[in-house]
């Protein structure tokens, strides 16, 4: 080796170039940096909509703290292979979990949702608190009990043949038979701020058929140590999904006076989701957004957008992608 080759592999003191050392650091901090330009992108487009109308947020919601908040928590967030999801996902993956929490109301910090990383995709799970929340904030549940039925109890329900709302006679239990392993089924009661009781029932074999639909299949510790907790979390998801789904668009715009109560949040993933937000972001710095159509049932104000030199020429996800709300909460 000459001293020419050996100059270039050391610098005189016999240490690698300082330029080889910090390649590594240089790279991951410019992938960070490119991954929070998607974060401060995707708050400038929704500051936008908000701004124009074109997206209507819970008063009480701000999507710049959920934002913040969201991006603090993927900078710690790992894949199945232990390797950061900034660095190993997609920035539309990204962005569209991002948009996907925002227009569903949801906060990371209380634990209301997860990112996850499936290869190269990071998607947003909600969890069992996020639906409790977007429950209470546009169907009206005003208090969500649930118990178990352990082998042993007296249970009784009947179904009103006029409603097929289900209604809980009797349910007697003594303290010897509660048992983890004794589960035989769960149901949650739900009160209604109009005064209605919503019952749900299921018994363990729905329970366990729930799970398996999750990534663990129900073998996850949680599942094994306590399936008395994680089978209330189950059927109040399964009432709470329920009401979710039958709610509609109309608190999002009407305006609340000091005496009604702000209720506007989730019903957004049945008409802004499914009509504005079903389509795909790219890269957001060099996006290219579609005008926004009026297709009847869309979440907008009015017969047509805003229009003119301030109205927004673009919506914030380009064609072909789908934020689609998780069919698998990971309870």
């Amino acid at each position: 080796m000459t001293h020419a080759n050996q100059g270039q592999m050391f610098a005189q003191n016999g240490q690698q170039p300082t330029q080889q050392i910090q390649q590594p650091a240089q790279v991951q901090q410019s992938v960070a940096v490119a991954q929070k330009d998607v974060v401060d992108n995707v708050l400038a487009k929704i500051t936008k909509f908000e701004e124009t109308g074109e997206l209507v947020l819970p008063s009480n919601y701000s999507a710049a703290n959920a934002l913040k908040s969201a991006w603090l928590i993927l900078q710690e967030t790992v894949d199945r292979n232990n390797r950061p999801v900034l660095e190993t996902c997609s920035k539309e993956s990204i962005a569209n979990a991002l948009l996907d929490m925002v227009v569903q109301g949801l906060s990371p910090v209380k634990k209301q949702c997860y990112f996850i990383a499936y290869g190269t995709k990071l998607q947003l799970m909600r969890s069992y608190l996020g639906t409790l929340a977007v429950a209470k904030r546009v169907a009206g549940v005003k208090v969500a009990v649930a118990n178990c039925v352990y082998e042993g109890d007296k249970f009784v329900y009947n179904i009103d043949p006029a409603t097929g709302l289900k209604r809980i006679v009797e349910h007697s239990q003594s303290l010897d038979n509660l048992d983890v392993n004794k589960v035989k089924g769960a149901y949650a009661i739900l009160a209604m701020d109009d005064g209605r009781v919503v019952v749900e029932i299921m018994n363990i074999n729905q329970i366990k058929q729930a799970w398996m639909q999750g990534a663990t299949k129900g073998a996850s510790p949680a599942h094994k140590n306590f399936s008395d907790e994680m089978a209330k979390k189950t059927v109040i998801g399964r009432a709470c999904k329920l009401l979710i789904g039958m709610s509609d668009d109309a608190a999002l715009f009407d305006e609340p006076d000091e005496t009604e109560k702000d209720t506007t949040a989730e019903q957004r993933n049945e008409q802004v989701l499914s009509n504005a937000n079903k389509k795909k972001l790219v890269d957001v710095e060099e996006a290219k957004f579609e005008e926004v159509k009026n297709v009847p049932g869309t979440s907008q104000h009015g017969a047509n957008p805003p229009s003119g030199p301030s109205a927004p020429s673009s919506t914030l996800i380009p064609p072909e992608a789908k934020v689609s709300q998780p069919t698998k909460d990971p309870y």
